[in-house]
């Protein structure tokens, strides 16, 4: 048998591949390595204390205020997300002509930059509801702006379960609320918990929706009505105004080790599901 000569072209893309890949890891390696050469040597407990002074500049807060976020937002985004997601592909009917619009509505929103949303924020919650500059303004933009991205990975999940095992369970006398609950929301779970761990960390790097809508006051929010700051407005007060260049290192290391720490425990929770 002759060999397949392989084309000069093939072989130019092949190598086109192979730089682009080295060049993008390349850069993600300098990148990750330069903050961390900054920040690590910049690290120490009075970063981490309870309370942010100007001399401390204590990350604690922001963790804090992050996590209240985090959750508040997920609270809000996840039952509208799913919930919309599972009546697109369950009951609407697929090629409904509202499935469609949703569809493109839902699309068109994920690509919004968040600095709109952060302007909606700010003309809605802050001074139309007058919530103020606080976490529960800032909780409802993101929910809003994290809204698509859980509709869509929810959507494509659901529809990626095989139609046998929806026949099966309907042959054997389920109804389709607990064919849902017990067969397709499993079999799912996988897709729908990285769409999540994507909202999460979308979340965790926001700064310009924050900004008009939840403050940047570097203390411990005493309710949801108060203001804050995240880590990632805490990493861009810190870098703006010069005067603490190498704990912004530091904090953007930390930062950093929690996106890690996200992306990790998403991996093993989502092992432990397809397993399941």
């Amino acid at each position: 048998m002759k060999r397949s000569k392989i084309k000069p072209f093939d072989l130019l893309l092949k190598a086109l591949v192979y730089f682009f890949a080295l060049v993008t890891a390349g850069a993600l390696v300098y990148l990750v390595g330069y903050i961390l050469v900054r920040g690590i040597p910049h690290i120490k407990p009075s970063l981490f204390a309870l309370h942010y002074t100007s001399d401390n500049v204590s990350v604690t807060p922001a963790i804090i205020t992050t996590v209240m976020i985090i959750a508040m937002a997920l609270l809000v985004a996840l039952p509208v997300g799913i919930g919309s997601a599972i009546y697109l592909t369950e009951y609407a009917g697929r090629r409904n002509k509202l499935v469609k619009a949703v569809r493109t509505t839902t699309e068109t929103l994920a690509g919004i930059p968040s600095i709109v949303y952060g302007l909606f924020g700010y003309l809605f919650f802050l001074l139309f509801l007058r919530f103020g500059y606080s976490i529960l303004a800032g909780s409802m933009t993101l929910a809003i702006m994290i809204l698509p991205l859980i509709m869509r990975t929810t959507e494509e999940a659901i529809l990626a379960v095989s139609d046998g095992l929806r026949e099966g369970s309907f042959a054997l006398g389920a109804g389709r609320l607990t064919t849902i609950v017990k067969i397709i929301l499993p079999s799912a779970m996988p897709g729908i918990f990285s769409g999540i761990v994507l909202a999460v960390g979308r979340i965790v790097g926001e700064s310009a929706a924050l900004l008009y809508t939840a403050g940047t006051v570097a203390k411990i929010p005493q309710s949801i009505f108060d203001s804050g700051r995240t880590l990632a407005i805490h990493l861009f007060v810190l870098s703006s105004e010069g005067l603490h260049t190498n704990e912004a290192f530091a904090t953007a290391v930390v930062l950093i080790l929690i996106v890690v720490l996200l992306n990790y425990l998403s991996g093993r929770i989502a092992k432990k599901w397809s397993r399941g």
